[in-house]
């Protein structure tokens, strides 16, 4: 019988810069900084604080006094892992690292494992090696001292040659250029399922939401799927889309996607541009919301940042899901309802019990029927391939054949509109 391999004793730090007061309250974000550690498997948070700041140390982050303060804490509880909520530069890494005599990552460095460790798809994979790559290379930076030893030069001359930091960042880089490289083969052939998937009628509509606000649970209750739903951050990473037949309306692709999260890495960024393009091409927006979690407002202004960043047109249809009302009390459950029953954008739900879910998916039926519009078509006889390609589309309501070609009245999105517009 195998044992089970001893996990990494961990302790999470969150410094509150007299910066941040405004934007983040510290402890929610402690709190979301130990779920985060708490997402990979083989990690035991057995302590977490927070350590207010005036301003940031350039050697240590924290001053010489904490430093020493924390160095005990850290011995007597047994750390080998230090999470700090926040940047570090190369050089506070590695001063940290000396002081306390333990590996220490900074919040970029935890979502890149946590990304590592879920990615399932091809792209997610290479998304992910890339940005860990991009994320490494920025350590080089007199990070480590034996980075300073000089190499030989080649050939009959001797010369100072290249130093290893240099030779460590020519590996990394040409790395980067064979992993673009594949990656430019995945997204063609995304693309290709992409326009697969345009020729079916279905509009698309696409759940985005802070990370852990339910938007997997929802997607399963609502398709009967089986995607990862675990209250933990960063649960599921892939994009998943699947179709749905409304209530007394059309059918749809429902498409669940990566959870947001604030001050995203940036060498992440393009990782979820490339995954959320699913959103840009949607026809209605359900934000999903942990309407329970106490940086709920927070979150959400986080989520509309980085669809506004995304590209997402405000006058795209949006609806606002305040999920997990079984978690709250009665008096709380009641004064939301109300609010909801007088915004038709508003809707209170619960994934898991299903309360709620009836006037939400009849109002996205309805908002999908009224994005619709009609309008007539005059085609000559050459242009088949646009007339066949409404028809695929099942858009066509009456058709008329004039002496120069078909004059058609067509029901459409202006999703399908742009579409045809591009053929």
């Amino acid at each position: 019988m195998e044992h089970d391999r001893a996990r990494t004793r961990a302790w999470v730090l969150h410094p509150e810069l007299k910066s941040d007061l405004d934007r983040r309250d510290p402890v929610p974000a402690l709190e979301e900084a130990v779920a985060l550690a708490a997402a990979l498997p083989d990690l035991e948070v057995v302590g977490s604080g927070i350590v207010r700041l005036a301003k940031p140390q350039p050697g240590h982050l924290f001053g010489s006094g904490k430093v020493e303060e924390l160095a005990t804490l850290l011995h007597d509880n047994e750390v080998e892992l230090v999470l700090i909520d926040g940047p570090l530069s190369p050089v506070q890494q590695r001063n940290l690292e000396k002081a306390w005599k333990v590996k220490i990552l900074d919040r970029t460095g935890l979502i890149l494992e946590i990304f590592s460790d879920r990615a399932r798809t091809r792209e997610g994979v290479l998304q992910v090696e890339m940005a860990a790559l991009s994320y490494q290379r920025t350590r080089l930076v007199r990070a480590w001292t034996h980075l300073e030893r000089q190499r030989g030069g080649l050939g009959f001359v001797g010369g100072p040659g290249e130093t290893q930091i240099e030779a460590d960042r020519r590996a990394i880089d040409e790395q980067l250029v064979r992993l673009k490289r594949q990656l430019d083969k995945v997204v063609k052939t995304r693309e290709l399922h992409r326009k697969a998937r345009a020729k079916v009628p279905y509009p698309i509509v696409a759940l985005v939401g802070y990370t852990n606000a339910g938007k997997s649970t929802l997607f399963n209750r609502l398709t009967g799927a089986e995607v990862m739903a675990k209250d933990m951050l960063f649960a599921t990473l892939d994009p998943t889309m699947r179709r749905v037949v409304l209530p007394d309306g059309p059918e749809v692709i429902l498409s669940d996607t990566v959870g947001f999260i604030s001050d995203l890495p940036t060498e992440l960024v393009a990782a979820f541009r490339a995954t959320l393009e699913e959103v840009l091409a949607a026809d209605l927006i359900v934000h999903v919301r942990d309407i329970s979690h106490a940086a709920t407002e927070e979150q959400a202004r986080d989520v509309e940042a980085i669809l506004a960043s995304l590209g997402v047109d405000e006058g795209r249809p949006k609806f606002e899901v305040w999920n997990k009302v079984d978690l709250l009390d009665p008096d709380k459950r009641a004064a939301l309802r109300e609010r909801t029953a007088r915004d038709a954008s508003l809707f209170s739900v619960s994934a898991v019990t299903g309360e709620g879910l009836e006037p939400l998916l009849s109002a996205i039926a309805r908002a999908l029927a009224e994005t619709r519009s009609e309008e007539v078509l005059t085609l000559g006889f050459a242009e088949g391939k646009r007339r066949a390609w409404l028809f695929e589309q099942d858009v066509v309501q009456a058709e008329e054949q004039t002496e120069d070609g078909f004059r058609l009245t067509v029901l459409w999105t202006p999703r399908q509109a742009a579409r045809y517009a591009a053929l």
